[in-house]
């Protein structure tokens, strides 16, 4: 059974409604509240008025007539071109089911396509062997002894900071696990067999891992892996309109849909990979 219904209201989406919706046996699409814009597409889900909600979106027209949005105005250019937009490719588009509910659990790091931007020897041989004996005295000082200028996000089973080692030449991202979870052991050693034995571009490579005691005599366990200078994937999905990722060169935060449904399928392929480790 495919996808039956997709809700992406209040989601800042801009351009325009992507023609493949149209290929998909959705019963229920809800786009309300973005700012979309352009012609609503015909055929599929888009002739079923009870199912659509495209409200909240001002600049979208045509339709067909019960959806009494305004007609289309196109120049003879524009009108030449409604036949060449961006087709995706259909065995992909199958993913997407899996995909749009997979989407809420990828709080993992952006890592879109600016690897020039990424620190360039993180992940290489040599940091791998100067971390490989990381201890948590040099993890404390690595992170400032945990700041809170340092944090990147946290989650259901520990908290990730950014660490610089080498004098600042070095920087990684550690994520420091709240062993008072029951689960958070189970999570770590997880993490350490999936992770380091599985190697895709959509996944944040681990770099070493620390297993010891603090100054308390309590037990501590942490992660190290790659820092990723865009941001984190939740600040792109969740982010205010027009504003700009923490770390980037002024990048606008909001992103399209079509955008957003390729990270979708981004996300689909990586957990596929780690998931056949089980």
């Amino acid at each position: 059974m495919g996808l039956q219904e997709l809700n992406l209201s209040h989601n800042n989406l801009s351009g325009e409604i992507p023609m493949f919706l149209v290929k998909f046996q959705l019963q229920k699409l809800d786009l309300s509240d973005n700012d979309l814009e352009g012609e609503v597409p015909f055929g599929g889900i888009f002739s079923n008025a009870s199912g659509l909600s495209i409200s909240g979106n001002r600049k979208l027209c045509g339709g067909i007539p019960i959806l009494k949005l305004p007609q289309c105005i196109f120049s003879e250019g524009r009108k030449r071109k409604l036949g060449e937009k961006t087709k995706v490719i259909i065995s992909v588009l199958s993913l997407f089911s899996g995909a749009a509910l997979l989407v809420a659990f990828a709080s993992l790091y952006a890592l879109y396509y600016k690897k020039g931007k990424e620190t360039a020897v993180v992940g290489s041989q040599d940091i791998e062997n100067s971390l490989s004996n990381l201890s948590y005295q040099r993890i404390l000082k690595a992170t400032d002894g945990f700041s809170s200028e340092n944090l990147i996000g946290s989650g259901n089973f520990g908290v990730v900071y950014k660490g610089t080692f080498d004098e600042g030449r070095t920087t990684v991202a550690i994520k420091k696990f709240s062993l008072e979870h029951k689960e958070a052991s189970k999570s770590f050693m997880v993490e350490c067999e999936v992770l380091r034995n599985v190697r895709h571009r959509n996944l944040v490579k681990v770099i070493t891992a620390c297993s010891g005691t603090d100054y308390q005599g309590n037990d501590f366990k942490a992660l190290v892996y790659e820092y990723m200078v865009n941001g984190s994937l939740e600040d792109w999905l969740h982010a205010q309109p027009f504003g700009t990722v923490e770390g980037t060169s002024s990048a606008p935060k909001n992103l399209n849909l079509l955008r957003r449904l390729n990270i979708a399928v981004d996300v689909a392929f990586a957990l596929g990979a780690s998931s056949s480790q089980f």
